[in-house]
């Protein structure tokens, strides 16, 4: 049904109409997670023809010059959270095309065989519920079943330094905390520790730090301040909307793809037009913590 829906959307005209009304003269930014090397093909393949692809780097850059940069039409930025360790099998795909990609990487999740805890399986958890749990219940219910945020598995789920350091001559790594809590549901404790140390963790690998995304777009006034005192430079939402370089840089806005290998889909995704929809015609997102 929702396939259907998508193709109806994509046909009605929506897309190109805020294509190139709403996104002509903003910077819009997509969400992605895990795509395979075929869907990230696809992907690119549609994002290069219908927009030009910028790095966050020179936003970032340009905001902080007040330099007014001149970016151009249809300006688009492509994110990836958490650093799936699939996020390595489309590193020939972004050379391919040669466009800037970010990833925001869990600091403490890559380079071991820790697991990301939304990805746990359990009967009796609803991983859904535990984003509206404190963060003491949230990993207290997971430490019941079985699961302990410090735990290796056989298995990685996350990138390997490894992989790290031959993709970033290429990918702008960034951080996304340090095991992916809900900030708002952290005590102040908490949230300083996932803020601060994973800037740190992550520059101890060479990289440049200077943006976080927050964990499922949840963020609060306190989570911006503690960014802003750990030397952060930019804070990345799933707020609805565009950018500009008058945007509040610490609430960049950003629309969700869900990974979608459905190229109807991803066309109506990428112009704004679902998350418009979604959010009672843009006003606010549904489950945010502001």
């Amino acid at each position: 049904m929702k396939k259907l829906i998508f193709k109806l959307l994509r046909f009605s005209g929506l897309p190109l109409v805020f294509r190139e009304l709403l996104q002509k003269n903003k910077i819009t930014i997509l969400l992605f997670h895990d795509i395979s090397g075929k869907t990230a093909e696809q992907t690119f393949s549609y994002l290069r023809k219908k927009y030009n692809i910028i790095d966050l780097n020179d936003f970032v850059d340009s905001y902080y010059k007040k330099e007014k940069k001149a970016f151009p039409a249809k300006s688009l930025i492509i994110t990836f959270d958490d650093g799936h360790i699939r996020n390595y099998e489309i590193l020939p795909i972004i050379k391919k095309h040669n466009i800037p990609v970010t990833i925001f990487l869990c600091a403490s999740i890559i380079n071991t065989k820790r697991h990301y805890w939304f990805k746990y399986k359990d009967r009796e958890i609803i991983t859904s519920e535990l984003k509206y749990k404190s963060n003491e219940e949230r990993l207290k219910i997971l430490s019941k079943h079985g699961f302990l945020q410090e735990n290796e598995f056989e298995n990685a789920q996350a990138l390997t330094l490894s992989q790290i350091n031959e993709m970033k001559k290429f990918v702008n790594f960034q951080a996304h905390t340090a095991f992916h809590p809900i900030l708002p549901k952290c005590d102040d404790d908490e949230a300083r520790i996932e803020i601060v140390d994973s800037k740190k963790t992550l520059e101890n690998y060479g990289l440049h730090i200077n943006t976080i995304a927050y964990p499922n777009g949840d963020y609060s006034s306190r989570d911006i301040e503690l960014s802003k005192e750990a030397g952060y430079k930019c804070g990345i939402t799933v707020d609805f909307g565009f950018n500009t370089l008058d945007s509040d840089i610490f609430k960049l806005k950003r629309l969700s793809v869900n990974d979608t290998e459905d190229i109807n889909e991803l066309i109506v995704k990428a112009s704004g037009v679902w998350a418009f929809l979604k959010t009672r015609n843009g006003k606010k997102q549904s489950f945010g913590y502001k």
